[in-house]
């Protein structure tokens, strides 16, 4: 399960980017039982200001949350947990991995994954 959200979050770290009008944490996955289709995630070809231009619908593994945030043509950061682990992970455009940022306690939900990316590089 860890390669599988550490797979996402790479991924979505390096070609993707969210809503060209939401600056703030997007949820992508919801962490559903159920594997499926992710909150479509939107880019703008024509936006100076946003990291990735082409939007896309991500599919998500089942339990898992995954949020992002496009901050500048700069950086792009990501978060995840699983609600079936016990840690979450953040990473970023800022040339580095996936990484572990820290331990959900009780249980894994998708403020851990906002979490990741407070945790995840940003200079």
């Amino acid at each position: 399960m860890k390669n599988i959200i550490l797979a996402s979050v790479f991924a979505l770290t390096a070609v993707t980017a969210i809503d060209a009008q939401a600056v703030s944490t997007s949820n992508v996955c919801a962490g559903g039982a159920v594997a499926g289709n992710g909150n479509p995630v939107n880019g703008d070809s024509s936006a100076t200001d946003r990291f990735v231009k082409v939007g896309f619908t991500p599919k998500c593994s089942a339990n898992v949350f995954l949020a992002a945030n496009d901050e500048s043509a700069l950086l792009f950061r990501v978060g995840a947990a699983s609600a079936k682990g016990k840690a979450f992970f953040g990473g970023s455009s800022v040339g580095g991995a996936v990484t572990r940022v820290g331990e959900c306690g009780a249980t894994c939900d998708a403020s851990k994954a906002a979490d990741g990316i407070t945790n995840a590089p940003s200079s």
